[in-house]
């Protein structure tokens, strides 16, 4: 299926029953080769993980429940979901009776790895359940003030700069803003960076996420080029990249990539 069949930036009707049918499969391969990357070996770990925060199911009562989920699909899946058509298929679970979220999590889980082509895994929690919330991890240093002039909207991986001594840090930034390639609708989000090796050039990696504004591409895709980016350009010992975009839809999506096969710390940040 071709992306202009997808559900996004078409009006949909909300369906009143389960339909797994309506998840909508993207390869990933066609942005891995616009960066040089299309013989299937890429040099990340890494996974795409979704918080839905609309979830609701009938109990055997009758009676509906809520809750709100964590969603991981791998880095190494061949496809990756189409946002809205993820947010229509959740709401096709809102008449369906499941017997404890357990269960839900296990339907949802079986339907994205099919789709995916890997092994989804899903995690539902109560709304009650407490939530770290904070504005920016508090190890990373924001880079949002560094002195830069722009006048070019388009991403220039070229001035990326790192040089002089050895150093091991966290960087972030609040200005990372793409476009969604189907609708044309902003995308805003917060890009965190974690490294060691050369010392990155602050205001030269500032430029580069300002030059994503006017980008237009899935949240993956972005986090993808920023590490392709970066490992070409400083050439880092190590490096995890990770986007916490705000929500659409009951969704938000936070991409992370690594040299660390290990799942960074995933916070949820005030925008979200």
């Amino acid at each position: 299926m071709a992306l202009h069949d997808a559900p996004l930036g078409k009006s949909s009707e909300y369906p009143e029953r389960y339909a797994p049918e309506l998840l909508f499969p993207v390869p990933r391969q066609d942005n891995r080769r616009r960066i040089g990357l299309d013989d299937g070996r890429w040099p990340w770990f890494g996974a795409d993980l979704w918080q839905a925060w609309e979830l609701s199911w009938l109990r055997p009562s009758g009676v509906p429940a809520v809750g709100w989920g964590v969603i991981r699909v791998p880095a190494a899946s061949p496809t990756i979901i189409e946002s809205k058509s993820l947010k229509l298929y959740l709401n096709s679970l809102n008449q369906e009776v499941f017997s404890s979220h357990e269960q839900v999590q296990e339907r949802i889980g079986e339907d994205l790895s099919s789709a995916c082509g890997a092994v989804v895994s899903v995690e539902i929690y109560s709304v009650d359940a407490p939530s770290s919330i904070v504005s920016r991890p508090q190890d990373f240093e924001l880079i949002d003030d560094e002195p830069v002039e722009v006048d070019a909207y388009t991403p220039c991986p070229e001035r990326l700069a790192a040089g002089g001594d050895r150093v091991s840090e966290a960087l972030c930034s609040h200005l990372l803003k793409s476009n969604c390639p189907v609708t044309g609708q902003p995308d805003w989000g917060s890009l965190l960076i974690r490294y060691s090796g050369r010392k990155i050039d602050r205001a030269s990696l500032l430029h580069y996420v300002v030059g994503f504004r006017q980008k237009q591409d899935f949240h993956e895709h972005c986090v993808e080029t920023v590490f392709t980016d970066l490992m070409t350009y400083c050439q880092p010992e190590s490096l995890t990249v990770s986007a916490h975009y705000t929500r659409r839809g009951g969704l938000d999506i936070n991409p992370w990539r690594s040299t660390d096969p290990h799942e960074p710390p995933m916070p949820r940040l005030l925008r979200q």
